[in-house]
């Protein structure tokens, strides 16, 4: 019986590392769709709630999209 069960958890385990194996290397997770980063060595997206991945979870505001068009830069945007 002991036998049995490693021999599941063994391919259940497998069946595991297959699935998340194949899903890597689809592109960075944050580009939504028609957003390949190409030769874009940075991978950074462009701004907008049209270039996420996952859509906002509530209405996207303006001091959103400033701080989303600012990003990678330090310095925040200035309509907080």
């Amino acid at each position: 019986m002991g036998l049995l069960r490693m021999a599941a958890l063994g391919a259940l385990g497998y069946a595991g590392w297959r699935c998340l194996s194949q899903s890597r290397g689809k592109g960075p997770a944050a580009f939504g769709s028609g957003q390949e980063p190409g030769d874009n060595v940075a991978k950074v997206r462009d701004a907008g709630p049209d270039a996420m991945a996952d859509k906002p979870r509530r209405e996207w505001t303006k001091a959103d999209q400033a701080s989303d068009e600012s990003f990678p830069a330090s310095d925040p945007p200035a309509t907080y």
